[in-house]
């Protein structure tokens, strides 16, 4: 089968084809012939900067062909979607159960990758801030495969305010087709009147303006990897917090609760409420592509890659 790998740190010129045997599943574990697979800002980073080579993994989308020991609930034949810690950019895949769900009947493997993993990303972080009906949310990265997700999912929970912040204030116009009231961009003085929420994908140089841009109460939940530092002194003024979320933790730890994220998901899909979009679809040997497309933060919605 065709697989997509690198060896050494350095962006997209590092990517490469091999042909490599097709995985057998092992214990808890589901052998899937991809559909499609979300490119993700994580997997970009550890491209371009990682210390050493790491599988690529990643959203994937796709059937089951074969189950591993102990599996129960998947058969061949279904079709699922979920995170893959190994090899995702591959013609097959290995998924454990505990990070798979159904896709349902006439859903197509694009979309599944475009909806759930960024979905549940989204809706987590949202959680996390323990927002209440009537409050403000300003989303980093908001034209990003989360961020456009997590715009409409604010808006659905009952945020009285949705403000869009992004790198390129060419992307206004997609973003309050979402739903944000107010665009702002990263290398604004001042992103305007202050928030309740702010969830912030970004990280980096951008945690003290999505810091300051709090009112007093607010909560700054952070889901990205771009690292950087909050002095605590600015938490103790006004009161403000400061939340790690990680879904993986989520879904190993409180699977009934994970589950209720994507059936929610799934539901407000079907109903029409949520949109995912797609910014572009890559075959397979595009991959650097793909990744230049993250890099350059060109992408509003998902880039997916389809064997």
């Amino acid at each position: 089968m065709r697989r997509i790998r690198y060896e050494h740190s350095g962006g997209p010129g590092a990517l490469f084809q091999e042909e490599v045997p097709v995985p057998e599943p092992g214990a808890g574990e589901l052998l899937i012939r991809t559909e499609a697979i979300g490119v993700t800002l994580p997997v970009v980073r550890k491209v371009r900067e990682g210390a050493r080579p790491v599988p690529l993994g990643g959203e994937l989308a796709g059937e089951v062909v074969r189950v591993g020991d102990g599996v129960t609930g998947y058969a061949p034949g279904d079709r699922v979607t979920g995170l893959c810690f190994g090899h995702a950019y591959a013609e097959y895949a290995l998924l454990h159960t505990t990070m798979a769900s159904p896709v349902p009947a006439g859903t197509g493997g694009t979309d599944a990758v475009a909806l759930v993993r960024s979905g549940v990303v989204a809706l987590g972080a949202l959680e996390a801030a323990r927002p209440e009906k009537g409050e403000s949310v300003l989303v980093t990265a908001a034209a990003s495969g989360v961020g456009h997700l997590a715009v409409q999912l604010a808006r659905l929970r009952g945020a009285a305010r949705v403000v869009a912040a992004v790198g390129d204030p060419a992307k206004a116009d997609f973003v309050r087709s979402l739903g944000a009231d107010a665009v702002v961009s990263y290398g604004q003085e001042s992103w305007g009147e202050p928030v309740d929420i702010v969830l912030d994908a970004v990280g980096g140089t951008l945690l003290a303006p999505a810091l300051k841009a709090l009112a007093p109460g607010g909560r700054l939940v952070e889901y990205s990897s771009g690292g950087g530092t909050i002095e605590a002194y600015d938490l103790l003024v006004g009161g403000r917090s400061a939340i790690g979320f990680q879904v993986a933790m989520v879904a190993r730890n409180q699977p009934q609760r994970y589950a209720g994220w994507i059936e929610e998901l799934w539901r407000l899909f079907t109903e029409g409420a949520l949109r995912p979009a797609v910014h572009a679809v890559f075959p397979l040997a595009d991959a650097a592509r793909a990744h230049a497309t993250i890099e350059d933060r060109a992408n509003r919605g998902k880039v997916v890659l389809v064997p």
